[in-house]
């Protein structure tokens, strides 16, 4: 696939190394870059386009650091799976990965109608020793892992299939059955996968992964899920907006 045309602008206030990742970093997102794909070395490429080899540099270990390519001693530089961005709003993932274009798919690695766990009853407003729905899925984003999510519901969901959960986001199943999540508390940190995570994932152990705890609430303050999920960090990130006070 021909690379696509990159202009500099010297006039402009904007660094050139920026515009130089900017560009690459549209051409990655729009599918022009294919996931996969080896860039020129950097010596060609920067001569290409009439900028200094420490100018394309740090260009590429931008859009490195951002995740959206990889650099490797004697293999080159290439495009990275596009990672899917998700911005902090109370939507499940299968419909962000549908929004995005993507195509989802989910593995239910299990599914018990009656679980006891009492960080999760407590968070739910349930007593300790209380049965819950837990489920727990591989999510797939064009057939590659993306997600370990796991989530346990009040004993009203105890409707819920396996089939069900292969085949739905979890959020639009709940509101078919009354519960439409409308306002979440959500902490998110970071961890490094364990062996059995990494199989999963597709990465190797230790590798850094986005942890995601979560508890929705319906329209009336009252508790429907919580959640705990793991997310890839090469392929996955969180887009937040914040506003002066």
């Amino acid at each position: 696939m021909p690379l696509p045309s990159i202009t500099v602008d010297r006039d402009r206030s904007q660094p050139l190394y920026l515009q130089v990742s900017n560009a690459l970093e549209g051409a990655i997102e729009s599918g022009l870059l294919a996931p996969g794909e080896r860039l020129p070395d950097e010596i060609s490429f920067a001569a290409s386009l009439g900028v200094s080899r420490p100018t394309m540099r740090r260009a590429i270990e931008e859009l490195v650091a951002d995740g959206l390519l990889t650099r490797k001693r004697g293999a080159g530089t290439r495009v990275n799976d596009i990672q899917v961005r998700r911005r902090v709003a109370l939507t499940s993932l299968h419909a962000d990965l549908t929004a995005a274009g993507r195509h989802p798919a989910t593995r239910v690695l299990a599914l018990d109608p009656a679980a006891t766990d009492r960080h999760a009853c407590r968070l739910l407003g349930l007593p300790d020793g209380g049965r819950l729905v837990h489920c727990e899925r591989l999510r797939l984003a064009d057939d590659s892992p993306l997600a370990i999510l796991r989530n346990w519901l009040p004993p009203r969901f105890a409707s819920l299939t396996a089939a069900d959960l292969e085949h739905h986001g979890l959020y639009h199943l709940l509101a078919t059955r009354g519960a439409r999540p409308a306002v979440a508390k959500q902490r998110i940190t970071a961890r490094a996968a364990t062996a059995t995570q990494a199989r999963l994932l597709d990465i190797s152990p230790g590798a850094p992964l986005i942890s995601m705890q979560r508890t929705a609430f319906d329209a009336a303050g009252s508790p429907i899920e919580y959640a705990d999920h793991l997310y890839r960090a090469d392929h996955y990130t969180i887009d937040v907006t914040v506003y002066s006070r």
